[in-house]
């Protein structure tokens, strides 16, 4: 479920959303236990359900405004790479083996 239309709930349709998921995500427990859980990715996808919506009621609680929809004219910084300093790495010292004497 998108943020914006979590957002568009009220304190009580984010409780009853909250349990019904909850639900669902005891009986994906017990399918995967049994192994009749087909699609796995599902219980990820409840567990951030029920975290979105806890998130948004707490904040709604808190008296937080709703934040501003993000704009997509402003473009993306562009990261900057370190420039090389003067000095150059020190070469990789080849490792000496210790010679062994060779009985005969």
């Amino acid at each position: 479920m998108k943020v914006a239309d979590v957002r568009a709930m009220t304190l009580d349709q984010l409780d009853d959303e909250v349990i019904k998921l909850k639900k669902e995500q005891f009986n994906l427990r017990f399918q995967r236990a049994t192994g009749q859980l087909e699609n796995t990715a599902r219980v990820r996808v409840i567990r951030r359900d029920i975290a979105r919506m806890k998130t948004v009621a707490a904040q709604k609680r808190a008296g937080m405004p709703e934040p501003a929809a993000k704009a997509d004219t402003a473009p993306k910084a562009e990261k900057k790479t370190k420039a090389k300093s003067a000095k150059p790495k020190a070469a990789a010292k080849p490792k000496s083996r210790a010679k062994t004497k060779s009985k005969e």
